[in-house]
């Protein structure tokens, strides 16, 4: 026998799938609209940006540089990148533009923000999938040597994308500051965040420093399952599962905040 609370609990958990589900759509259709490639624009986007970086990488020669495949070093290098900053800048201000949903009594702060990560995920993982299997498939690279560290760090990804989403997202509703400032902020970190170097290349003082930096685990993760022992890699899943940890909770708390300065208003 089911409890009543235990109804109440799932009646709760479809209303939330079905927000959730509806604001996805909503997102998709609005950003993308219904005509030409249509709502393909989430794996189009993210795939044709990373792969004009890795054309460019093969056409200045980077294999002559390091014995590192460049056409995947640049597709996880990218990929990985456009993960965290797409989903953060997406995030940045969605509350202000979907202000009036907010008088639904179903949907709250927390959903807006979930939908549009959710897309951003979407297409960020199709797009590193589809990627893979076009290259691989004809030759310009190799298959990945093991999946599961390439699976592993690109969950722990997305969970740093959701935490730092989370928390943009709502401080973006306290400060026009932090909407103007954070994309300069992204281009700053994007140079530190792993995409263009191997930690191994690094002198061992730099090499500590950068590895400050939860996404860079991430990417170290990812490549190690793409290329093995190729080069040394120096991803830590444990201290990137504990800082994604504390940057969520710091979003949820300031996203519950933002949500109840919303509501006041």
């Amino acid at each position: 026998m089911t409890t009543l609370g235990e109804n109440s609990l799932a009646r709760s958990g479809a209303i939330q799938r079905r927000v959730i589900g509806a604001l996805l759509l909503r997102e998709a259709i609005t950003r993308y609209g219904r005509h030409g490639f249509g709502v393909l624009w989430i794996i189009l986007e993210p795939a044709l940006f990373t792969l004009g970086v890795a054309g460019l990488w093969y056409l200045v020669r980077g294999n002559a540089v390091s014995n590192m495949p460049i056409v995947a070093f640049a597709i996880t290098g990218y990929s990985s990148v456009l993960m965290w900053r797409n989903t953060t800048n997406r995030c940045s201000k969605a509350i202000e533009s979907n202000r009036p949903l907010m008088y639904h009594r179903n949907v709250n702060v927390l959903d807006i923000f979930l939908a549009r990560i959710l897309l951003e995920w979407v297409g960020a993982t199709a797009s590193i999938a589809a990627l893979t299997i076009l290259f691989a498939s004809v030759g310009a690279m190799e298959w990945p040597q093991d999946p599961w560290p390439i699976i592993g760090g690109w969950l722990l990804m997305a969970w740093f994308s959701l935490g730092l989403g989370l928390i943009v997202g709502a401080l973006s509703e306290y400060s026009e500051t932090v909407e103007r400032t954070w994309p300069i902020a992204t281009y700053l970190l994007f140079p530190l965040s792993g995409a263009v170097f191997m930690v191994h290349w690094l002198p061992p003082a730099a090499r500590e420093a950068v590895l400050w930096l939860p996404m860079v685990h991430g990417v170290e993760m990812i490549r190690h399952g793409y290329f093995g022992d190729l080069v040394p890699t120096y991803g830590d899943p444990v201290y990137f599962s504990c800082a994604n940890l504390v940057l969520m909770l710091i979003g949820l708390v300031l996203a519950r905040e933002a949500g109840r300065r919303v509501r006041t208003r």
